[in-house]
């Protein structure tokens, strides 16, 4: 028997390849989805270890200053105190160069009588006698020499902080190993007296330590570096730096997983939606096995290994997809990560063995998942109900009833979990995902009611024809309900991304019509695109505030540092009258706040910085200066959207009463009443220095960080396209399969006179309700789903508080795109009802 039954199996499968082929896509673009995210971000992830590993070498322990930085002279009392061979200063920076266009490069400048025992690296390999790293000379690896065209002798030109420079390169290098080799690909070796002057800093980036792995040696050691380090000055372990970097990107990385699993959730619909049919297709041939002696665990184990073996087969192909759409991803995340956090350069996509497997696993235990309540129902059901359609559509209207209500515990569970304000993201992208299930199983419903509600005016409208496609829909609920709700769920989803980016946006772009108060900002060329970086030349400077148009000017200093807040980014401020209108506060009078900001040496910080650390108006924010540890006292938290690790700004007058350091890193210009902010550009740029800054005026910074903001999300506009690829792709498994099941009813209906055209009309209009259903439910499902991204997830991921914005495009597109999606993909089934014969239809009955 069981030879039998796996003939039967086997033959029925070959007669019906597009049903598996649907199947092994949906199975396919799930995965393909999720691993490429996880891909990409491992990928940006890798390469910043690798780059942060090579570079730090042998270190141990790091030495790092506050808001000032570290002095050169600290490092001969470091030196005397741990020993010669265990310290090492460094000067680190980001710079760029045309003929390596593209990627940031890292400047990193060394004593090369301190090197040897921390980096081999830069060891010659081009052989014959070479120049010392002195003056404006370069070492780069052999990788980068060779892809920028130079070679010992030549020269190098960089773009910095400082403008453009020539450095003529005297060395190449390559390390042994692979990893080294990718760690290195993007490095210049300078002088420290070189890069202090391309980078515009006068102090020490950090000194790289070699402590004993003794702890009485090491204590030892630490015990005399605090009796000679400034009170700003921390020591920490290599790896604790490197990880409290990679931290920066957890919420972001952790935003991007979660949308890739929603793509791999439609293909779970989608697997379940083929597999329910194939079973529906086969109850005929499973009543007669079950009455000629099939066991119900033979059917369920030939199920099962069906199920593995297109899970399998769709795992592999989406494995292989998912690789080749990580390469291009990997250059969107790192784009991002570089925009918005801290410079990473991904050279390519590193394919991770364990991130595979993980893969795997969920893609075969998604589609086994999936699979499990068509599984159910194939074993279950007795030899003669399993030849019964109408006892099908019975279950199937009693499991739409369950379902809304099993849907409505999803939606309370998801909002019990949104409700608290959780320690860990991953509560809330659990009660999201109850909340995407529970309208997935109320969808059905409801669009059962809306149907019901409008079969009479299709009636009354269409006649017979309007009739007949609404009972379509509400007659093969077995069919149309899991086709909805994949729709439902994939335009809903798309609804509440693009009110989220749209409210992100407007709020943006609002937040930069009030902080822009002036007229033309200068700042010196940055890696970042968040945020300037470096100062400004203090000639340069001074001949801006003397240029003839000028009616004032607000300067800005910048400084990014540790302290018990982590990674901490202070900015010391001299504003002019009008560019105080640039601060909205959440909960206090901007002119209260202001005159303590001004007068009274109060701070204010940015909303996620108060957000991260649980500060509030009043409370105390403990900064390192180099006269020990200051509390200021908080007077107000402003809105800002330029950074979720937060801003601590302080006024110029109390920046200087406790920090040397005297040098601005951007100005604001405010032009006088008879001159125009181009003119302004104009004077500005012919000024010496200029060609070393950047000019612009307030609406092209506009335009520049609202680009920025535009290539943020545009990992997330291709997640949304690819959702909704599969949710199209299960609406025409749906149809496809409505269609084979409904062959007699229709070739009845061609035999009473329906011409080809009028069937062609119903199978269409059947289709467009289906779509435009769903388009109509998803609106108000998008609608909620907007809001707990904009009001939770959001919020407790980057601590920014969002304007809702709904622009009607969005809406009236995700209902279109519901309602042409359910077209299209109701033509190849319209167009093969329509060309069937009426005879073969009956005959093969």
């Amino acid at each position: 028997m069981s030879s039998v039954l796996t003939r039967a199996w086997a033959r029925w499968l070959l007669r019906h390849p597009g049903q598996l082929v649907l199947a092994v896509l949906g199975v396919a673009l799930g995965v393909a989805v999720t691993l490429s995210i996880d891909l990409a971000i491992e990928s940006s992830r890798a390469a910043f270890r690798t780059s942060t590993e090579t570079v730090a070498g042998r270190t141990t322990h790091q030495v790092t200053g506050g808001a000032g930085g570290l002095p050169d002279t600290v490092f001969a009392a470091v030196r005397r105190a741990v020993g010669p061979e265990r310290a090492a200063p460094l000067v680190e920076g980001f710079v760029r160069a045309p003929a390596l266009p593209g990627r940031p490069l890292r400047l990193l400048g060394i004593d090369p009588f301190s090197e040897g025992p921390f980096r081999g690296f830069t060891a010659p390999v081009d052989g014959g006698a070479t120049r010392p790293l002195l003056g404006t000379t370069v070492a780069l690896s052999q990788d980068a020499a060779a892809e920028a065209g130079v070679g010992v002798g030549d020269p190098l030109a960089v773009d910095t902080p400082t403008g453009r420079a020539s450095l003529t390169v005297v060395r190449t290098f390559r390390p042994d190993g692979a990893l080294a080799q990718e760690g290195t690909r993007d490095v210049l070796v300078v002088d420290i007296a070189t890069a202090q002057a391309l980078l515009g800093e006068t102090g020490l980036t950090r000194i790289d330590l070699i402590l004993p792995e003794a702890p009485a040696d090491e204590a030892l050691l630490r015990t005399r570096l605090d009796a000679v380090l400034p009170p700003d000055a921390t020591v920490g372990t290599t790896g604790a730096r490197a990880q409290t970097l990679a931290e920066m990107t957890r919420a972001f990385d952790l935003n991007l997983t979660a949308l890739s699993l929603l793509a791999l959730l439609f293909g779970m619909f989608l697997i379940y939606n083929t597999l329910t049919f194939s079973v529906v297709q086969r109850r005929d041939l499973m009543g007669m096995l079950r009455a000629l002696g099939v066991t119900r665990a033979e059917v369920g184990r030939l199920l099962l290994v069906e199920t593995v073996l297109l899970g399998a087969v769709g795992t592999g192909l989406g494995l292989l997809l998912g690789t080749l759409l990580g390469r291009g991803l990997v250059r969107l995340v790192t784009q991002t990560i570089n925009d918005l956090y801290l410079v990473v350069t991904a050279q390519g996509l590193g394919v991770d063995p364990a991130l595979l497997a993980r893969a795997a696993v969920l893609g075969v235990g998604a589609t086994v998942l999936a699979a499990l309540p068509p599984l159910r129902e194939a074993v279950s059901a007795p030899p003669r109900i399993a030849t019964l359609r109408s006892e099908l559509e019975s279950r199937a209207r009693s499991f739409v009833r369950r379902g809304a209500w099993v849907g409505g515990a999803c939606l309370a569970v998801g909002a019990a979990l949104l409700v608290p304000r959780w320690g860990d993201l991953l509560p809330s992208f659990g009660g999201l995902f109850f909340v995407v299930m529970g309208f997935a199983l109320v969808a059905p419903w409801g669009a059962t009611m809306l149907v019901t509600l409008v079969r009479p005016l299709l009636g009354a409208a269409l006649g017979p024809l309007g009739r007949l496609a609404a009972g379509g829909v509400t007659g093969a609920l077995s069919r149309t309900g899991p086709a909805i709700a994949a729709l439902v769920v994939a335009v809903s989803v798309t609804v509440g991304l693009g009110v989220m980016i749209a409210s992100f946006r407007d709020t943006v772009a609002r937040w930069l019509d009030q902080t822009l108060q002036a007229d033309v900002y200068i700042s010196p060329p940055s890696v970042l695109a968040s945020r300037a970086q470096g100062a400004l030349p203090p000639a340069f400077v001074d001949g801006v505030r003397a240029l003839p148009g000028l009616a004032a000017l607000s300067t800005y200093r910048g400084l990014e540092f540790e302290s018990a807040y982590g990674l901490t980014r202070l900015v010391a401020l001299d504003l002019a009258p009008p560019g105080e209108r640039a601060f909205r506060f959440l909960s206090a009078d901007a002119p209260d706040v202001l005159r303590a900001f001004r007068e009274d040496g109060a701070v204010i910080v940015s909303e996620p910085f108060a957000y991260r650390h649980g500060l509030a108006p009043g409370d105390s924010v403990r900064l390192p200066t180099p006269s020990g540890l200051r509390a200021f006292v908080l007077a107000g938290v402003f809105y800002e959207y330029g950074s979720e690790l937060g801003t601590v700004m302080m006024a110029r007058t109390t920046f200087d009463r406790f920090w040397p350091d005297r040098r601005v890193t951007s100005l604001g210009l405010f032009a006088d009443a008879a001159v125009d902010a181009e003119t302004l550009v104009e004077r500005v740029r012919g000024l010496p220095g200029a060609e070393e800054a950047l000019v612009r005026s307030n609406r092209t910074l506009r335009a520049a960080s609202l680009e920025v903001f535009d290539r943020t999300f545009a990992v997330t506009a291709v997640l949304r396209l690819l959702a909704l690829g599969v949710a199209f792709i299960g609406v025409l498994g749906a149809l496809l399969a409505l269609e084979l099941e409904r062959a007699r009813e229709h070739a009845v209906l061609r035999a009473q006179g329906v011409t080809p055209g009028g069937l062609w009309g119903l199978v269409t209009l059947e289709t467009g309700l289906v779509g435009l259903v769903a388009g109509v439910l998803a609106v108000p499902a998008g609608l909620v789903l907007a809001r707990i991204m904009i009001d939770v997830i959001n919020k407790r991921s980057f601590g920014w508080t969002l304007q809702t914005y709904v622009p009607w495009s969005v809406l009236v597109q995700a209902v279109v795109l519901s309602l042409v999606g359910a077209l299209l993909a109701g033509i190849v089934p319209a167009w093969r009802m329509g060309r069937t014969s009426p005879a073969v239809a009956l005959r093969n009955e």
